[in-house]
C-alpha cells in the first residue's frame, strides 16, 4: 500500500470554509486506500522522504510561510518528490501574475493591469479592485474610486475595473477531468454555494484555462463570474490549494468525487 503525506492546516481558519471538516472527511475515506500520514505544511521538508505521495490540500496562503514553501518547492524539486498538486501550473501557484499574462493574450478575464500608464487599458469605471500580487483569501485587496487609484503605488498590485455581475460560479476538475461545479445565487454571499448544472458553453469556458495551465496532476477550481450579458469571465485559476466545498454535494456525487480522486491519485505512480 502507498504512503501518501497528506499536508492541511487544520486550524486555518478562513470566512465561510471549514478547512478542518473537508480535509478530515477526505482522509477518513483515503485511509482505505493508502497508508495516510497527515502533516502540517510547515513540518512537511521533513517528511518528505516517509511518502510516496505528497498531497498539497488545504494549508491555508502561503503569505505566511512564504519563506518555508519556496524551501519546500526546492526540496521536492531536489529530492525528485511526486506531489498533488504537481507544481507546474502557471495560476496561482505563482501569484496572480496569469491575470495580467491572460489579459493579453486575450483570454475571457476580468480585464488585469499592474501599471497606471496603462489604466485605459481597461476603460474608465467608478470603481477599481486593487489587489496584491501575492495575494490570497482578499488579503490586502482594496476597493478604490478612480480618483483614489491615481494617487495609489501599484508596486506589487494589481488592478481591476469593479464589474457588476449576476453571480460567481466554479468549475472543479481533477486533472484534466470535469467533476462539478458550484455557485453563489447570492453575490454577497460568495461562499453560500449549491450546485450548478453548467451548459456546454460554459464547460468550454472553463476548459480553455484547464488546457492553458496544463498542468501534469492535480485539483484545479476554475472561478468565475456571469455578467449581464451571460458571457463568464475568469476571476481566479486556483492550481495550488483549492477548497472544494464538498460537503455541498449531493452524497451520489460526492462519493463519486471520491472515488475519482482515490484512482487519480493511484494513477500518479504509474
Amino acid at each position: 500500500m502507498k504512503t501518501l503525506l497528506y499536508l492541511t492546516d487544520l486550524h486555518y481558519e478562513a470566512k465561510g470554509r471549514k478547512y478542518y471538516e473537508e480535509d478530515l472527511y477526505i482522509t477518513s475515506k483515503l485511509k482505505d486506500h493508502f497508508n495516510l500520514l497527515i502533516g502540517h505544511p510547515h513540518q512537511a521538508i521533513s517528511n518528505l522522504e516517509n511518502a510516496d505521495l505528497v498531497v498539497f490540500r488545504n494549508t491555508g496562503s502561503i503569505l505566511g510561510y512564504q519563506e518555508y514553501f519556496q524551501h519546500f518547492l526546492k526540496e521536492v524539486k531536489e529530492k525528485n518528490s511526486l506531489t498533488f498538486n504537481s507544481f507546474d501550473g502557471k495560476a496561482d501557484i505563482l501569484g496572480k501574475q496569469y491575470l495580467i499574462d491572460l489579459t493579453h493574450l486575450g483570454y475571457p478575464v476580468i480585464p488585469t493591469i499592474e501599471s497606471l500608464g496603462v489604466l485605459d487599458t481597461i476603460g474608465v469605471h467608478d470603481k477599481y479592485i486593487v489587489k496584491l500580487k501575492n495575494g490570497a483569501d482578499s488579503i490586502g485587496m482594496e476597493i478604490l474610486t478612480h480618483k483614489q487609484l491615481l494617487n495609489l503605488n501599484p508596486q506589487g498590485k494589481l488592478i481591476q475595473p469593479l464589474i457588476d455581475f449576476e453571480y460567481e460560479v466554479s468549475f472543479y476538475y481533477l486533472n484534466d477531468q470535469f467533476q462539478y461545479a458550484l455557485y453563489a445565487p447570492d453575490k454577497n454571499k460568495r461562499w453560500e454555494l449549491v450546485e450548478y448544472r453548467p451548459s456546454e458553453s460554459d464547460l468550454e469556458f472553463a476548459k480553455k484555462f484547464i488546457e492553458w495551465n496544463n498542468i501534469e496532476r492535480g485539483i484545479t477550481r476554475v472561478d468565475a463570474c456571469r455578467l449581464k450579458n451571460n458571457t463568464l469571465l475568469l476571476v481566479e485559476l486556483e492550481d495550488l490549494n483549492p477548497f472544494l466545498s464538498i460537503e455541498l454535494l449531493p452524497e451520489e456525487k460526492r462519493d463519486q468525487f471520491i472515488s475519482n480522486l482515490v484512482e487519480v491519485l493511484k494513477s500518479s505512480f504509474n
